[in-house]
């Protein structure tokens, strides 16, 4: 019943910038938490932010004062701004959402497709 859809990958240059895109359809869900994470080639898929209540944030070490994430709460978005892009960000990019359905108050963990990003000159 949820469904997450994620833009904005390509290819960039280092130093670049690139913004991605998250969109969550459905309803009777209420998230908690939505984040993007990011998967590299032989790497484990590694936290890149989150924004919990949106009001809490989480930045992993790397992409701290570089990557800003925003939550529109009103149109259920996500938004990540990565700015000064490095050859190590070349990743695919996932949007999660979490949160409780309001029809069985399960919990819920929802994941979009990923979009491809990649730094290279």
């Amino acid at each position: 019943q949820i469904q997450v859809v994620e833009s904005g990958g390509g290819l960039v240059q280092p130093g670049g910038s690139l913004r991605l895109s998250c969109a969550v359809f459905g309803r009777n869900f209420n998230i908690y938490t939505m984040g993007w994470y990011r998967q590299a080639p032989g790497k484990q898929r590694e936290l890149v932010a989150t924004v919990t209540g949106g009001v809490r944030f989480n930045y992993a070490d790397s992409v701290k004062g570089r990557f800003t994430i925003a939550r529109d709460n009103t149109k259920n978005t996500l938004e990540l701004q990565m700015n000064g892009l490095k050859p190590e960000d070349t990743a695919t990019y996932y949007c999660n959402v979490k949160g409780i359905r309001n029809d069985t108050y399960n919990y819920g963990d929802y994941w979009g497709q990923g979009t491809q990003v990649t730094v290279s000159s």
